[in-house]
């Protein structure tokens, strides 16, 4: 019988901080963004980069840090995830160029991939030994992530404006060396056997880089020229071959029979669509603020608060007892189309437009919305996965999420730039980009929505339909199928 560790809740203290700093990441760059665009030479349609560099490593390689936890320690996977973060943080803070930028951006989101699934590793460890001690922490670790990205928009902000863009990420320096010191207060876990699916996890990296690559140049080189063409097959090709890897190997870093959970494949395609419609909105309101409105760097950060307190509120406190009363389906679904009207309310943006009128009410609509929908899409991928499967399923959907949301960037930028985004000074034009970014945004919400309501089952279906797959299993069991 496993003892109880006597010094679990510290250590959550450091699993919590992890936590919050791999969220606000995402954050604290976004009212940085005009700055770094003016200091190191990015284009309007190239400033995607500095968000989607991290999103597709963290997003692209989160299974593989889930499979290395397993295998090598999820400690030691934790502590090496650290260090990775610090040189992506020196790397992003001393860029002179784009591209060392985007660099130090990615090595940022190979660090995160590292941190996230062994930091859930070592808290399952700590506190899977009671139920009701589990619940408190994971409603503690899972604070700690809107916490991170309020955090971040404030912190962007005074970073920004009194000090100077790089300290967004000269922060994680001191923050991660004090965390690294703090890590003896995690468990030592021993790593076990196995083989590392090195190959699956470059071709669905590769193949979801090649991807906005070829989606972020369409809009200069044409959607017909014969290098989008070639790029988008070749990104095709690389996760065709990422599937066919999980089908073949021994131990692949995605097991293929996960999507017969019942809802996984359902609340992973919420959780693309979510991601597709969320982030967009989030980068160009930035945008907006700053480069329409006049906004200073503080301002815009502080202008970005409301929203995020309302998600932190809901999310923490409201969400969860709005999903026991009403299940996942409804909450998912009117969430999607929550966020779809403040997104479309938003797309009604003016050049001379005002923060109280054009910004505030239409961003805590879609604020609503998203945290409405996220944990109940978490809930509903993660709840039909067998206990030994549950890792997995949570990493599906991080990935998913985190595929959805540069996807969905690139793809709205590459439309607000065909609607005038690119010029700059032009604030009819910018703002006309900008809405239109907005309108696609709201779109692929509402989509969201409605398949959610068409094609996701509800909690009594999903649990006859596990009870059937169940009873199946154990028939062909007897009769040796």
């Amino acid at each position: 019988m496993s003892t109880v560790n006597p010094r679990r809740w510290w250590a959550l203290a450091v699993l919590a901080a992890a936590q919050f700093m791999v969220i606000m990441d995402t954050s604290i760059i976004g009212v940085a963004l005009p700055e770094m665009q003016k200091d190191l030479g990015f284009s309007q349609g190239e400033l995607q980069w500095v968000f989607n560099a991290y999103v597709i490593a963290f997003g692209g390689l989160l299974l593989l840090g889930g499979r290395l936890s397993d295998l090598l320690g999820a400690r030691k996977v934790f502590n090496a995830g650290w260090v990775v973060m610090i040189a992506g943080s020196v790397v992003a803070a001393a860029a002179q160029t784009a591209w060392v930028e985007v660099v130090g951006r990615a090595v940022q989101g190979v660090g995160g991939a590292l941190i996230a699934p062994a930091a859930m590793t070592l808290l399952m460890m700590l506190f899977g030994h009671d139920p009701k001690e589990l619940g408190k922490a994971m409603a503690l670790y899972g604070a700690a992530a809107p916490a991170g990205g309020t955090a971040g928009v404030f912190l962007g902000g005074v970073f920004t404006e009194w000090l100077s863009w790089p300290w967004v990420f000269i922060i994680y320096v001191p923050i991660g060396l004090a965390t690294l010191a703090a890590t003896k207060l995690l468990p030592a876990v021993e790593g076990r056997r196995g083989s590392v699916d090195v190959l699956g996890a470059a071709a669905v990296t590769a193949g979801l880089a090649l991807t906005v690559f070829a989606v972020v140049r369409a809009p200069e080189v044409g959607w017909a020229s014969t290098g989008t063409v070639l790029q988008l097959a070749g990104a095709a090709a690389l996760l065709i071959l990422f599937f066919a890897i999980q089908k073949s190997v021994r131990q692949p870093l995605m097991p293929l029979g996960i999507w017969r959970v019942p809802r996984l494949g359902s609340a992973n395609l919420a959780m693309t669509l979510l991601g597709a419609g969320w982030i967009p909105m989030w980068y160009f309101l930035n945008l907006y603020l700053q480069q329409v409105l006049g906004y200073g760097a503080f301002a815009s950060g502080a202008a970005l608060l409301p929203m995020t307190v309302l998600l932190m509120i809901f999310m923490t406190a409201i969400t969860a007892r709005l999903l026991g009363k009403f299940g996942a389906k409804p909450l998912i679904a009117g969430g999607l189309l929550v966020l779809a009207a403040g997104l479309l309310w938003l797309s009604a943006v003016e050049p001379t437009g005002t923060f109280l009128i054009d910004v505030l009410p239409a961003s805590l609509v879609a604020a609503l919305g998203m945290s409405l929908a996220y944990i109940p899409a978490m809930m509903a991928a993660m709840s039909g996965a067998p206990q030994e499967q549950a890792g997995l399923a949570s990493g599906i959907v991080n990935t998913t999420y985190n595929v959805g949301s540069a996807l969905g960037l690139a793809a709205l930028t590459a439309l607000a730039m065909s609607q005038g985004a690119g010029e700059l000074g032009n604030l009819p034009a910018l703002t006309d980009g900008f809405s239109s970014a907005f309108i696609g945004a709201a779109a692929i919400a509402a989509v969201g929505g409605v398949i959610t309501l068409l094609v996701m089952r509800s909690e009594k279906s999903a649990a006859a339909a596990a009870q059937a797959q169940a009873a199946s299993a154990a028939h062909g069991e007897q009769v040796g199928v």
